[in-house]
């Protein structure tokens, strides 16, 4: 019987940290379901490339893409749906967010910046010009409201507003006028929840952005093969 597949389908970077992190998340996903054939496959920046991993699969083999980014896009709707499309057999799954595993995540990350219960937080996404893309990050943004008292905005990398840096200034004014005692512009920290999966040029900019504290990406945490995996499960029950 040919074993069935999962295509993990990241973004890509040229940053040998990121790189790494995506590879991990990939091995926690072998680990987590030996019986998968679990390939690695990118959209940009290097390879193995989507389209070309895809031509390559076994004749006959039930393969499943998914997206090892965080909301849909262009990259979703488009490079993964074709790439889908090209092979008889092949699915395309959704994004892994929104999710409240997520959600709990930037929390913990959060706690690790060090944020104080006054603390403004930017939640930081890489940005489409999809408009689905900033639905899903306000989605996300109201599950982390859920969890932590907070007020929180979301910003974003490019093709979206406001800008990560937008966000930031915008928070420090916002604080300053509506504090009952006059004197929180002064004291205001905003934290920067880096809704990124791994280092790479975009989380590289947020320390850029004004902010008093960036935390760290999504990765490594198991959290992302398991919901990668559920993603698999969903593609392959819809299908049946």
């Amino acid at each position: 019987m040919t074993q069935d597949i999962l295509v993990a389908c990241a973004h890509g970077t040229s940053n040998a940290e990121g790189r790494a992190a995506i590879l991990a998340a990939v091995d926690q996903i072998r680990t987590a379901r030996p019986e998968l054939s679990v390939l690695d496959a990118y959209v940009d920046v290097h390879g193995p490339e989507l389209p070309e991993v895809v031509a390559g699969l076994p004749e006959g083999a039930r393969a499943v893409v998914v997206p090892l980014l965080l909301s849909v896009g262009y990259h979703v709707r488009v490079d993964i749906a074709k790439a889908a499309a090209s092979r008889p057999g092949t699915l395309s799954a959704g994004p892994l967010g929104p999710d409240e595993r997520l959600a709990g995540l930037l929390v913990q990350r959060l706690g690790e910046a060090g944020l104080g219960a006054d603390d403004a937080v930017v939640l930081a996404a890489a940005g489409s010009s999809n408009p689905e893309a900033a639905a899903d990050v306000e989605r996300l943004a109201d599950m982390l409201r859920h969890r932590i008292p907070n007020r929180i905005l979301p910003g974003y990398g490019a093709s979206a507003s406001p800008t990560v840096p937008e966000a930031v200034a915008e928070l420090r004014v916002e604080e300053a006028t509506t504090r009952a005692d006059g004197t929180a512009g002064d004291g205001v920290r905003v934290v920067i929840a880096s809704y990124l999966l791994a280092p790479g040029y975009f989380h590289d900019q947020l320390a850029k952005a004004g902010a008093d504290a960036v935390t760290a990406p999504l990765l490594p945490s198991e959290a992302i093969a398991q919901i990668a995996l559920d993603r698999y499960d969903a593609a392959i029950a819809e299908a049946r």
